[in-house]
């Protein structure tokens, strides 16, 4: 099995987690934002696995991050509950979890991932609500009904927060920071649950602000990470005068969004 580890020096950052990490580079996501923030500055790695909840995430997290890997990453985001807070099915299979396991699972995932190196930091993003109408419309019928609620991922969203201050890790409470916004129902997913742009949006900003506040040596803000070949060179566009180049290898004019 293929670590994270990878070279070329720049940090290396790794979203680790269920489909809300699989699927964050569709439709605008998280993970393809700051991917883009962080073009020539820092390499940005998808282990995010559909489906999965925090008990399968515990089986397999030493093949994802081997002690052994050339190479730790500086940042892991992680996202596990969504499928953890899924009702218990009668049979015994799915995603469910107990909310008591699911918390100590959290907390092995993060004593695990602070084992590898002292300079890997790790951010947590706690269950988001759901549109739950949307998510009954959007049911496949070959999946049995899917038990979700807003007051389980409320339960779970807490439990994750909690351990996080109990450890004194990074969390985003993703229940509480989408509901900041009025439309968040309609407007923050695609199907009731998966982000859409304006949900990935309110995601970023959460991560940049803590990125910017964390009091991490060296710091992993955008802003404060040096552009990998940002020196000026001949063959960089002519400037109007004709005589001169104009460095653009910092410019952020693309983007809709001008990020702190």
């Amino acid at each position: 099995m293929v670590g994270v580890g990878g070279g070329g020096g720049r940090p290396l950052f790794v979203l680790f987690g269920s489909s809300i990490v699989q699927y964050s580079f569709s439709n605008d996501g998280w993970g393809s934002i700051l991917a883009d923030i962080y073009a020539r500055k820092a390499d940005i790695l998808i282990r995010g696995y559909a489906g999965w909840n925090s008990r399968r995430a515990t089986q397999v997290i030493e093949q994802i991050f081997p002690k052994d890997a050339l190479v730790h990453p500086d940042l892991v985001i992680v996202y596990f509950g969504g499928n953890d807070s899924m009702g218990y099915h009668p049979s015994g299979l799915g995603p469910h979890v107990p909310l008591p396991e699911y918390i100590e699972n959290m907390r092995s995932i993060a004593n695990y991932l602070k084992s590898l190196s002292e300079k890997t930091h790790i951010i947590f993003l706690s269950c988001p609500p759901v549109n739950e109408e949307k998510l009954r419309q959007n049911t496949s019928n070959a999946l049995s009904e899917l038990a979700r609620t807003n007051e389980a991922c409320r339960e779970y969203s807490e439990a994750c927060v909690n351990i996080c201050k109990e450890l004194d890790l990074k969390v985003i409470d993703l229940y509480t920071e989408i509901q900041k916004r009025d439309d968040w129902c309609t407007v923050c997913f695609t199907d009731g649950v998966h982000f859409s742009s304006e949900g990935s949006k309110i995601v970023v900003k959460e991560v940049l602000k803590v990125l910017k506040e964390a009091e991490w040596e060296p710091s992993l803000h955008w802003k404060s990470l040096p552009t990998e070949f940002a020196e000026d060179s001949p063959y960089d566009l002519v400037a109007a005068d004709g005589k001169s180049t104009v460095n653009i290898s910092q410019c952020t004019f693309h983007r809709e969004i001008q990020w702190d």
